[in-house]
């Protein structure tokens, strides 16, 4: 698990400033930290600490401090190490300002379950009744009797009340709790939890379900619902689990509750009008007292964004038409009919308007920020936009009247240098209405070298502040260079990519550089949308651990994200077509680098991680005149392992089933004949990619002669964690492209 490894407190000062940095103090050395958390009044922050000792395993168990924000000082919550938290589904939050309720591991819990040598008999699952059950290949499911007992030992928690006082009451009985959430009064908890029987079929999250309204001093209300296991939610996209869901508190009400119903069964292919149905309710109704309904959707229900009972926004979406439109709605008057602010194919994402901006609310919720002007009546809120456009991404804050629609763009970021998005609203809590002369916005500002800085700007004369000084976390590639190419692909559509080259890179001096191809596949549904810009060329050049441009410090060219769109416009499907689109894309892309005189055709190495691995397996096979090599990490290998689809492919293996053989890298393992080096997460969970794709492809290429690799990552999932794992995949990209790329020893010429 991530940890942080200190916490430091600012005060924001009246000239936009920060203060002096207060540290906060009093926990151990060496301790990991997680679950920051501020109090509803931001004077206290609660977080967990852990410190991990040889020989002592009470030490790696996570507890409950606080910290004062005025003097920076922490103490643990309670006085008894043995209270400890139960983080598998939840931490901790805060009821109020002196109380927290924690997921804590119950008192009553001692070893673990052990399993028995003889069996108790056969493995049995049975579909006698001859349900239809369709479901993605999952691994690492529920198998046995033994494995619902230790599910039962890691998750069942004990809830516990803890006072800033140190006092501990137990808050219910243990189960298996998934998530609290506080009403906005302070006056009640909504808690959902998991309960037998469980499922062998389908992954936790579509275990039986509960979920209740208690009081927040431990005492039960009701229970809203009790769901059993999703086993048939269909294979679909916009396919939903069948009774009440997304619940939750209206964030702009002391303790309302609403709620989502399907009206199609949850079932995507049935043709019903209306689709959801979102309802409301106090938490104690009256006696009799019907919920109420708030909307009633066509498409599938989104989100919900609450302001008062004047306005909400509504989002619904389609996946089959890419649709999605956003309604204002008055919750408190029945008389006012719902009206669409937006109606748009998601796919374009130039139409996006953006999102409404939100204020702090005196009960600690976020509502949507209702903005005035000067001399003028009208009720307007913030459009806070990613501002897509043909040149990059342009943020913006469009000013929007909810009455009319039109709008007045009130700021956008610096088009020429600098890439600037509003991360938040300043201002103090309880604020009904902002006026629009006293705008105080966060920011985050950063450029193709400067990292990112976060800024107060202020209206009307629309002042910038910085009040961060971060240092450069990579300093020796400071100076690389980078910049947002665009080409075509050979049917028209058009394409970008990010090209980035080693700090002192001299095209006349130096010549071509042996180059990196890190890309990821995208499916669309029209060559329009595919074409259009995504991204910025003046965001600052963030790696991740094991990202691709670590190997701009060994002087290789690293083309990152270069477009590879499959497209399916009317009757088709993108995958229709996917192989031939893919190596098209993958054409325009090299050709232009080494157009460009950047990248030296004889020695270009691709790579992907989880689709960008299967994409990487597909183009040695169809594509080795354009790669020497290739990094497959966590990829999925044979897509008949997931007969019921993959990725954005909703068909079945059966009713597609040459697009899966076709599509399934380990039917071409015969035609590899660069060198692959394919990595994987030993124990990687998620749909389709367990590591027998990477076992199965790999034994396919050995049966072939190829010239491969395989590393299995101990402990790992779909992303790599471990410090020692992230360093040896380093190790191991680096060297195969030192023997592989950089030296080009591999059998045969590389390149054309």
């Amino acid at each position: 698990m991530p940890f942080f490894t200190g916490i430091g407190i600012h005060r924001l000062l009246p000239d936009d400033s920060l203060g002096p940095e207060k540290e906060v103090h009093g926990y151990p050395d060496g301790a990991k930290i997680n679950f920051v958390s501020w109090s509803p009044d931001g004077k206290r922050i609660a977080f967990s600490v852990r410190v991990d000792e040889e020989d002592n395993v009470s030490s790696c168990k996570l507890r409950v401090w606080i910290a004062d924000a005025e003097t920076g000082e922490a103490k643990p919550l309670f006085e008894s190490p043995d209270i400890c938290l139960n983080a598998v589904f939840g931490s901790f939050v805060w009821v109020n300002n002196s109380t927290l309720l924690i997921f804590t591991i119950p008192s009553s819990r001692r070893d673990p379950p052990k399993k028995t040598m003889v069996p108790l008999g056969p493995k049995i699952q049975s579909n006698e009744q001859k349900n239809i059950i369709i479901s993605r290949m999952t691994d690492n499911l529920l198998k046995d009797e033994y494995d619902e007992s230790l599910f039962d030992y890691y998750t069942t928690a004990q809830l516990v009340l803890g006072s800033l006082d140190g006092t501990a009451k137990d808050f219910g009985t243990p189960a298996v709790y998934t998530a609290v959430e506080p009403s906005p009064d302070q006056k009640y908890v909504l808690i959902t939890s998991m309960h037998r029987p469980y499922s062998y079929k389908v992954p936790c999250a579509r275990f039986s379900q509960k979920v209740q309204v208690w009081t927040t001093d431990g005492k039960l209300v009701r229970e809203l619902c009790d769901l059993p296991p999703a086993e048939d939610i269909p294979v679909c996209y916009n396919s939903v689990r069948e009774g009440m869901r997304s619940i939750s508190w209206r964030a702009d009400k002391p303790s309302t509750l609403y709620w989502v119903e399907a009206q199609d069964r949850g079932d995507a292919n049935v043709e019903v009008s209306p689709r959801d149905i979102i309802y409301t309710q106090p938490a104690e109704p009256a006696e009799g007292e019907k919920p109420e309904i708030l909307h009633k959707l066509d498409l599938r229900f989104r989100s919900v964004s609450w302001c008062d009972d004047s306005l909400a926004l509504v989002n619904e979406t389609w996946y089959k038409t890419s649709q999605t439109r956003t309604w204002l709605v008055c919750p408190g008057s029945k008389d006012v009919a719902p009206r669409v602010l937006f109606d748009r194919v998601f796919e374009n994402v130039y139409s996006d308007p953006g999102s409404p901006m939100m204020t702090r609310t005196s009960t600690g919720t976020n509502v949507i920020a209702k903005i005035k002007k000067e001399n003028d009546e009208q009720i307007y809120i913030l459009l806070n936009g990613r501002g897509f456009t043909p040149e990059g991404n342009i943020p913006f804050l469009d000013l929007f009247d909810i009455n009319t629609g039109s709008k007045e763009r009130i700021w956008e970021s610096n088009r020429e240098k600098y890439f600037e998005t509003a991360v938040a609203l300043v201002f103090g809590q309880g604020e009904e209405d902002i006026n629009l002369n006293q705008l105080k916005i966060l920011t985050s500002k950063e450029s193709k070298t400067e990292i990112t800085q976060y800024h107060i700007l202020s209206w009307p004369l629309k002042k910038s502040s910085q009040i961060t000084n971060f240092p450069h976390p990579y300093p020796t590639l400071a100076s690389l260079q980078k910049e947002m190419i665009k080409y075509q692909r050979k049917d028209g559509v058009p394409l970008t990519a990010t090209l980035y080259l080693p700090p002192g890179y001299d095209q006349s001096k130096d010549g071509p550089l042996p180059c990196l191809f890190w890309a990821y596949p995208e499916d669309y549904k029209s060559k329009d949308a595919a074409g259009q810009v995504r991204g910025s060329p003046n965001e600052f050049s963030g790696m991740t651990p094991t990202s691709s441009l670590i190997f701009l410090a060994r002087r290789f060219a690293v083309l990152a994200g270069p477009s590879i769109p499959i497209i399916g416009e009317g009757d088709k499907l993108p995958n229709d077509r996917f192989v031939e689109q893919l190596v098209s894309s993958a054409e325009a892309a090299v050709e232009e680098v080494v157009r460009r005189g950047v990248a030296d055709p004889s020695r270009i190495a691709v790579g992907g991680h989880s689709y960008g691995a299967f994409m990487t397996a597909h183009l040695l096979a169809h594509a080795p005149h354009l790669f020497c090599c290739g990094i497959a990490r966590s990829g999925s290998y044979n897509k008949t392992l997931t007969p019921f689809g993959f990725q954005t492919e909703f068909r079945t293996l059966w009713e597609a089933t040459n697009v899966y053989i076709e599509m399934s890298p380990i039917t071409h393992a015969n035609k590899i004949k660069k060198p692959i080096l394919i990595i994987h997460g030993e124990v990687d969970d998620k749909v389709g990619l367990f590591p027998m794709q990477a076992e199965r492809f790999f034994d396919a290429l050995k049966g072939h002669g190829a010239l491969s690799r395989l590393v299995l990552l101990p402990f790992e999932h779909h992303v790599y964690a471990a410090r020692e794992n992230v360093m040896h995949v380093i190790w191991e990209t680096d060297r195969w492209l030192q023997k592989y790329c950089l030296s080009n020893t591999s059998d045969g010429k590389c390149g054309a």
